[in-house]
């Protein structure tokens, strides 16, 4: 199976350098019309990019946690080519400190790009998707979001939030024939250059990470699907919870938690629920069954 996207139009953003810059002259290389969203003349220099290689795009130096820039955006992209078939949050900052020290300022501005910056896109975009019964939305989210990472508490709590957006949209999207996913990379880029030696910053490199997102933006892609990606690894990263144990109404006591912690966290047995009110439902059959 050969995967193409003639007559696509997508956006993305943070493309002008990194994984936006990758995703987008890859989308482009496979026939995609492509918006390249980001600051400065760095969208222009990729979009001349895919024009001199005979693909067609558009710069755009709009903020993604402007409203007005995002919907001035999705309408260029309208009145060029009608369509938004794929939105690619990608766009992203890095602000990282202990806790401790991290401003405030700090640290609303990175959960202003990367989460917010994500839902003002998608809002953008969603009408359209709808409309046309088909869309393809990938958020970019972290391993610092659902792992942690040391010093990023502003990273982390945008890019676990970004999961969260995914799930919901996922779910309200279905019916149009909208697949919305997530892609976690582990990429050298402008934010994490300075991180690793240049062996490592070549192992790294994000074109590596792109099929990922190629996949996850294609007809073929699945939905409510993280996908990690890096040095040519690809695994699914699943959110899942412990079967559990179920006690009687005598019994639910924090002593009697404490005392079966072991198996009450064990994963030896894994839940995955395909929504939350999947879990309730599970919780709710457990107790009228008393076991």
């Amino acid at each position: 199976m050969s995967i193409r996207f003639d007559d696509r139009v997508a956006v993305v953003t943070g493309a002008g350098q990194g994984l936006g810059r990758s995703h987008a002259l890859q989308l482009a290389a496979r026939g995609c019309r492509v918006v390249v969203n980001d600051f400065g003349g760095a969208a222009q220099a990729v979009a001349d990019e895919i024009a001199a290689a005979g693909g067609q795009a558009i710069a755009d130096g709009g903020s993604v946690c402007n409203s007005a820039d995002v919907a001035a955006m999705a309408g260029r992209a309208m009145d060029a080519w009608g369509r938004i078939d794929i939105l690619i949050n990608n766009a992203g900052i890095l602000r990282d400190k202990t806790f401790a020290k991290m401003s405030a300022e700090d640290f609303n501005a990175v959960v202003d790009v990367h989460l917010l910056g994500s839902a003002n896109c998608a809002r953008a975009v969603w009408p359209v998707m709808r409309e046309q019964g088909y869309g393809r939305i990938l958020m970019t989210t972290s391993t610092s979001g659902v792992y942690g990472n040391f010093g990023q508490a502003n990273y982390g709590a945008a890019k676990a939030g970004v999961v969260g957006l995914m799930n919901v949209l996922h779910l309200e999207g279905a019916r149009h024939g909208i697949h919305v996913n997530a892609l976690v990379p582990t990429a050298a880029t402008r934010m994490t250059a300075e991180m690793f030696d240049a062996e490592t910053l070549q192992a790294l490199d994000p074109a590596y990470v792109t099929p990922a997102a190629l996949f996850l933006v294609s007809d073929a892609a699945p939905s409510r699907t993280a996908l990690l990606a890096g040095a040519g690894t690809y695994a699914r990263l699943a959110i899942v919870e412990s079967e559990g144990l179920y006690f009687p109404e005598a019994e639910r006591t924090p002593e009697n938690i404490a005392a079966h912690f072991d198996d009450i966290a064990s994963l030896s047995r894994l839940v995955e629920p395909a929504e939350g009110l999947a879990h309730v439902a599970r919780i709710l059959k457990r107790a009228q069954e008393g076991a």
